[in-house]
């Protein structure tokens, strides 16, 4: 299924893509944004995926003090809330659908844009209709309530890609749920969300260091 429109407004130029995996609540969401995308200069043939800062900068892969005073850093957590609150959206509306076909094995709602993905399979789908809908506080809200998680934080100023392509601002956010202890882990979930040149992207990513943070229910 797909929607017309993206969930999450964003300024020109910025990239921003997720995937997010439900059951009767969030069991997952990897966050991939960067600020601007722009390719380099052909020079010779494709190279490895690269996220290293420039000359004489080696910053072993840590987020520079300027992403904190320049605003970077509530921009992120702003994608991250959008993102977060888009997928529990998509997943309040599909509560219905779910409930009208019980022989659904599989559901991915995506939107026109390629923006997000909201992902449930054959035992999400079944824990979604057994268990009891987790409303978000207010009523008005319409969308799933979005549980306390854990999420892994990485940032590479500029990465480059094998075909050329430039993220600036890259940022890598992946996050679970608190006190789910199952299933794939924060890295594995990030290496297995996206194809193509993203999965390259939250692959060079992966090599950076990562920050861990907590979110609290809304």
């Amino acid at each position: 299924m797909e929607l017309p429109v993206s969930d999450v407004g964003t300024d020109d130029g910025v990239v921003l893509r997720w995937k997010a995996v439900f059951g009767s609540t969030l069991q997952s969401c990897v966050i991939l944004g960067g600020t601007r995308v722009d390719r380099a200069a052909a020079a010779g043939p494709p190279h490895a995926p690269s996220s290293a800062p420039p000359a004489g900068d080696d910053d072993g892969g840590s987020i520079p003090e300027s992403l904190y005073t320049n605003g970077g850093l509530k921009l992120r957590v702003v994608w991250t809330i959008s993102s977060l609150i888009a997928a529990a959206t998509r997943h309040y509306l599909l509560r219905e659908i779910v409930k009208e076909h019980p022989t659904l094995e599989r559901v991915a709602l995506t939107d026109a844009g390629g923006q997000g993905t909201l992902s449930m399979g054959r035992d999400q789908l079944r824990e979604f209709r057994d268990s009891p809908l987790a409303a978000a506080p207010a009523a008005a809200a319409n969308r799933t309530q979005v549980p306390a998680c854990n999420m892994k934080l990485r940032y590479a100023p500029l990465l480059e890609l094998s075909d050329g392509t430039r993220i600036h601002g890259a940022t890598l956010v992946v996050i679970k749920p608190i006190g789910d202890a199952g299933g794939k882990d924060l890295d594995e979930l990030g290496a297995g969300a996206f194809d193509g040149p993203m999965k390259e992207a939250v692959a060079a990513l992966g090599k950076r260091r990562a920050y861990l943070l907590e979110m609290n229910g809304f």
